[in-house]
């Protein structure tokens, strides 16, 4: 991505929603919830604890989307992140 996230700030790629419940259901696109989680695609220079390719959890109105080469991403400061997923 030609992409630089300044100061503090984190670009991320959502993780791919789901498209059905443990049940078996289907779930239309009308009805889905945009994800709380992605990956981590580039953290800028003052990041303290955040570093590109971790999977992360974030505050459901959290960040900026935008559409940048193609695929939407969010960007937001490292303080909107709220968990790092450990695999």
């Amino acid at each position: 991505m030609a992409l630089k996230p300044l100061h503090d700030r984190v670009i991320i790629r959502r993780l791919p929603e789901e498209e059905k419940t443990s049940g078996g259901i289907i779930i239309p696109d009308a009805a889905k919830e945009k994800p709380m989680g992605g990956e981590v695609v580039a953290a800028g220079p003052e990041c303290k604890t955040i570093e590109a390719g971790q999977t992360v959890l974030f505050a459901k109105y959290a960040g900026t989307e935008f559409n940048a080469e193609g695929e939407d991403v969010l960007i937001m400061r490292e303080d909107d992140i709220i968990a790092v997923v450990e695999k």
